[in-house]
């Protein structure tokens, strides 16, 4: 693990003047080695800051938890004063060599001496600066928890998606991680601005992430801070481009369909058949679908709208058969006492027993149940929208698609069929959820115009003068 030898021990000391339990400090050794093979691995300098922001954000990635990356953070943090030029040059003036003295048997006397003094006092001097360097940092890190956590609170309090909230997280660790661990007090419009610029110049992102970023700062700075960015009309920023979507052809949309098996197959159906999108569709539960009225209830979605869409009549049995799956599901966790499914936050509150009501259950249900740590309750949950994408992705290859295929193409093709048979934008505007109908007239360019088709000069015919 250690950059030097005596690492290990020293490491060790630092954990028990930090109050460290014991238990835990082969957790937090564990961690300092994982995060040194994750900087051998993708080429980071172990002393830079950002390497630890980006290290944290690969444990996310893994599926870490919450309390696993605060003690990962931790962890690196407290090894990281051994990385500095500081606490290096101290450890260089130990090996430097006595000078000699004209009496032999003083100097040998005074070189015992030493070997007994010398490590003791380089040990003082060495936990000074550790001291001093972790009580800095524990200052900054403890303020940047504050700010994360009035984050989660301004973001839930205005009932922000999780996504958003997980977004905005996101930046405000990376625009953390390029000041270097400031202090959160001490930010203010102008460090805001050399981070966009950053990511527009040197980075290059798209314009997408760079837009996503200014919107995270400044609802940071003007919500949690409580300070206004100011003028940012000089700040470089990318124009987005206009994108014209993928989409499927009658024929490949079959294809696609005979590839994907259930329950994926009936969950294609349904966001090509309704034009819904990859979280709507996840997210539907039993009291979503009329049965009587063959019309299908959207509840909350992107941006906290809702909206009916008309149920397709051709893929009404497979909609019944897995209704009629569901209901079996839902018996058999109920016979093994199961606390039932997730439900929105503030319903839970309002109505605790629902979690075990047909109503409330999933439409298309994990294979798998969730432990919740906090409860120990056992629960369900739908199918995750990561094994959509795969399976899709998938099948579109199986098919040999010559086309870059996700869950959002069906939208597309939904949205383009319906122009092709010359049905009213307004009405595809209000099936689709769009606020605009401008959003919606995208797709009027993945149709073919009845205008005459343009042609290539290279392929107009010329009739020779007589």
């Amino acid at each position: 693990m250690s950059a030097f030898p005596d690492t290990d021990t020293r490491y060790a000391e630092v954990l028990a003047a930090r109050r460290v339990p014991r238990e835990q400090w082969r957790n937090y050794q564990k961690w300092v080695r994982f995060y040194l093979h994750f900087c051998k691995k993708y080429r980071h300098r172990p002393a830079d800051s950002t390497s630890i922001q980006l290290f944290i954000g690969k444990l996310a990635s893994k599926g870490q938890t919450a309390e696993q990356r605060a003690q990962a953070q931790c962890a690196v943090e407290y090894y990281s004063v051994f990385l500095s030029p500081q606490l290096r040059s101290l450890r260089d003036d130990d090996t430097v060599a006595p000078t000699a003295s004209e009496d032999g048997e003083d100097s040998l006397a005074a070189r015992k001496q030493e070997s007994v003094i010398g490590p003791s006092r380089m040990m003082e001097e060495q936990a000074h600066v550790l001291v001093q360097a972790n009580g800095a940092s524990e200052q900054t890190n403890a303020a940047w928890r504050e700010v994360e956590a009035k984050l989660k609170d301004e973001i839930m309090l205005r009932h922000y998606s999780p996504k958003t909230l997980q977004a905005y997280a996101g930046w405000m660790r990376k625009f953390r991680g390029f000041m270097v661990n400031t202090n959160p007090a001490e930010l203010t419009g102008a460090e805001a601005k050399r981070f966009l610029a950053d990511l527009a110049v040197r980075r290059q992102v798209s314009a997408a992430a760079q837009n996503q970023a200014f919107n995270a700062l400044l609802f940071l700075f003007r919500h949690v801070f409580t300070k206004e960015l100011g003028d940012l009309s000089d700040t470089p920023r990318a124009k987005r481009s206009k994108y014209i979507p993928t989409v499927l052809s009658r024929q490949e949309v079959e294809l696609l369909l005979a590839e994907l098996h259930e329950p994926y197959a009936l969950l294609a159906m349904i966001m090509y058949g309704c034009g819904l999108r990859l979280s709507e569709t996840a997210n539907l539960r039993i009291q979503n679908f009329n049965f009587d009225t063959g019309m299908l209830s959207v509840q909350f979605g992107k941006g906290g709208k809702s909206r009916t869409v008309p149920l397709p009549n051709k893929i009404h049995g497979e909609i019944m058969r897995q209704f009629e799956k569901v209901r079996e599901l839902h018996q058999a966790d109920m016979k093994k006492g199961y606390d039932g499914v997730f439900l929105p936050a503030s319903f839970e509150k309002k109505a605790k027993s629902a979690a075990r009501e047909l109503v409330w259950q999933w439409f298309f249900p994990a294979q798998r149940l969730t432990l919740v740590e906090a409860t120990r309750e056992v629960r369900r949950y739908h199918v995750h929208e990561t094994d959509i994408q795969r399976a899709i992705k998938a099948a579109a290859c199986k098919a040999g698609i010559p086309k870059r295929v996700s869950p959002h193409t069906l939208r597309h093709t939904f949205a383009t069929h319906l122009l092709q048979a010359n049905y009213d934008s307004r009405q595809i505007q209000q099936m689709l959820g769009h606020s605009d109908v401008r959003t919606t007239m995208i797709y009027t360019h993945t149709i073919k115009s009845d205008l005459k088709p343009l042609q290539s000069p290279l392929d107009l015919s010329y009739e020779p003068r007589t």
